[in-house]
C-alpha cells in the first residue's frame, strides 16, 4: 500500500485539549507516528483546540458536569474542528468519549492502555480506611463519588473539578482532606509520586475505557486510516470492545455512576460492571467470561442482567 506521508510543509494537524496531561497524550501520538513511519517531528502539528470542559470559569465555580453539558464536554469542539477539515486526527482520554460519535468521525484505533487503577491522593493519609468520619473528599466524579459514599457514607463529598494540577492546589489550599486521580493520567505526567496509594479495582472499579487514548478521525480518509493502522493495539480494543458496549447498553453519560474493567485471560475476556445510585445507597455487581471474538456481546449481556436486577427506580436518574 503507498502511503501519502505528511510533511514539514504539508504536516498532519493533531487535535487535543489543553491541558498538560492531554498535551502529553498528544505527543505520545506523535512520537508513536513518528517511529511507525520514520518521519520527522515537524511532520505533525499539535492544535490544542479549548473546549467547554476546560471553560476556567465553570472550573473555578467547582459546578457539576451535568449542569454543564454532560456528553462531548471534553471533545464537541475538537470534533467540529476536524468535520471542519482544521485538524486530521483527534487524540482522546477514551473515558470521556461518548460511546457513540457524530457522523462522518469514528474510532478505530487505541494506543496501548495505561494503569486503569484509580489513585488516592492526599497529604495526610495513605488510604481511604485511614480517613476519619467527617473527613472531606474532592472529586467531580459521579462514579467515585458514589462508590466512596457505598463504602464510607460517614465521609463528606465536594465538587472538585479541574486538570491534575488544579485539583492538587485545591487540596494544598485546604478545600479537600484528599482527592482522587486516574493512575493512568500521573504515569504520562511523570507524576506518580503524587499518589498517596493505588486503589485495587477490587476496592473501586475504573471509570469504563479509564487509562486509555483513542484517536478520532474522519471516516472517509484513508490515508489517515493507514496512517494510524500500525499504532492500533489490539487487546486494549478488545478491552474496550466489551467495557464500551456494556457502557452503551445502559445508556451511560456523565450523570451516570458506571463502572466496569475487561481483563483478558488467554483467549477469554472476563469484564466486571457496576452500577450505583448516584448517593451511594445501592449497587449492584455483575461479572462474566467469554470468548474474545465475543466481547462486546459480553458486555451487552452483562448490562442487561444488571438492568434485570436494578429495582424500577434504579435508572429513574438517567
Amino acid at each position: 500500500m503507498t502511503h501519502d506521508f505528511p510533511t514539514p510543509e504539508q504536516p498532519l494537524k493533531i487535535g487535543t485539549r489543553g491541558s498538560p496531561l492531554a498535551v502529553a497524550q498528544a505527543h505520545e501520538t506523535r512520537t508513536r507516528l513518528m517511529a511507525a513511519h520514520d518521519l520527522p517531528e515537524a511532520a505533525f502539528e499539535i492544535v490544542v483546540i479549548k473546549t467547554t470542559g476546560d471553560d476556567r470559569t465553570l472550573i473555578d465555580a467547582d459546578r457539576p458536569l451535568k449542569e454543564i453539558g454532560n456528553k462531548g464536554l471534553f471533545t464537541k469542539e475538537i470534533e467540529e474542528a476536524m468535520v471542519a477539515g482544521a485538524i486530521d486526527i483527534a487524540v482522546h482520554s477514551m473515558k470521556d468519549m461518548p460511546t457513540e460519535q457524530p457522523d462522518g468521525l469514528m474510532l478505530d484505533c487505541y494506543l496501548p492502555r495505561e494503569d486503569t487503577r484509580d489513585a488516592f491522593v492526599s497529604r495526610h493519609v495513605k488510604t481511604i480506611a485511614d480517613l476519619a468520619p467527617g473527613q472531606v473528599v474532592g472529586t467531580s466524579s459521579l462514579r467515585r463519588r458514589a462508590q466512596l459514599l457505598n463504602r464510607r457514607p460517614d465521609l463528606k463529598v465536594v465538587e472538585f473539578r479541574g486538570n491534575v494540577q488544579t485539583r492538587l492546589k485545591k487540596l494544598d489550599d485546604g478545600v479537600a482532606d484528599c482527592t482522587f486521580l486516574a493512575m493512568a493520567g500521573l504515569r504520562r505526567l511523570g507524576m506518580t509520586d503524587v499518589a498517596s496509594s493505588a486503589i485495587a479495582p477490587e476496592d473501586m472499579l475504573p471509570a469504563i475505557a479509564q487509562g486509555a487514548i483513542g484517536i478520532e478521525r474522519r471516516t472517509a480518509d484513508s490515508r489517515v486510516a493507514a496512517l494510524l493502522e500500525p499504532l492500533n493495539d489490539l487487546p486494549t480494543t478488545q478491552r474496550l470492545s466489551a467495557e464500551r458496549a456494556f457502557l452503551a447498553a445502559l445508556d451511560g453519560s456523565c450523570e451516570t455512576p458506571i463502572a466496569g474493567l475487561a481483563v483478558i485471560e488467554g483467549t477469554d475476556i472476563w469484564l466486571r460492571g457496576e452500577i450505583l445510585r448516584p448517593d451511594g445507597s445501592e449497587a449492584l455487581q455483575e461479572e462474566g467470561r467469554a470468548p474474545l471474538a465475543e466481547a462486546a456481546e459480553l458486555g451487552r449481556k452483562l448490562a442487561a442482567r444488571l438492568r434485570a436486577r436494578a429495582p424500577g427506580d434504579f435508572f429513574s436518574w438517567l
